[in-house]
């Protein structure tokens, strides 16, 4: 594959994972407005981001074994708690914007928990156990297994709002 075709790969499966998240987002507003409509037109648009976003990542080669995309996305994860949001933290801290710095700061604690639960399940990859749901703060993102807890310990969120996840 040519260079500019997988920059253009990349900058596209950027942009219609960016547009499916946005989309669900607007739906969830519509949803609260009482436009039922627009919002069944905003989550169908973003499966078909999501659709698209597949196809590019397909086309980069980036789809691999469990255990190699696991290995990926400890890395990704790694990288996220270690170097980008303390650096965006940092400059979040030096400009006082507080919202900001919640939001990077519930990422941040968040990420690590994530790389936490890959990093099992790679160790526990081959093993044979029963499978079980996850449960997310609707707030901050922490997610827990198998049962919510009496609250967040990110962000203090009651465990009752947590949601399961299958």
């Amino acid at each position: 594959m040519g260079e500019r075709s997988t920059q253009n790969l990349k900058e596209a499966f950027a942009g219609e994972s960016q547009a499916n998240r946005k989309y669900l987002a607007f739906a969830k507003q519509a949803d609260k407005e009482g436009f039922a409509q627009a919002a069944r037109l905003f989550r169908a648009a973003a499966e078909a981001e999501t659709i698209h976003a597949h196809s590019h990542l397909r086309a980069l080669d980036g789809v691999k074994s469990t255990r190699e995309n696991l290995q990926e996305a400890i890395a990704g994860e790694t990288h996220e708690f270690k170097s980008m949001y303390p650096a965006m933290i940092a400059e979040a801290q030096a400009e006082d914007d507080k919202q900001a710095l919640r939001s990077f700061q519930y990422a941040n604690e968040v990420e690590k928990v994530h790389a936490g639960l890959y990093q099992k399940a790679l160790e526990s990859l081959d093993a044979k156990g029963e499978p079980y749901d996850y449960y997310l703060c609707p707030v901050c993102g922490h997610t827990v297994e198998r049962q919510a807890p009496e609250s967040c310990v990110v962000c203090g969120a009651k465990g009752s709002v947590f949601f399961k996840v299958s």
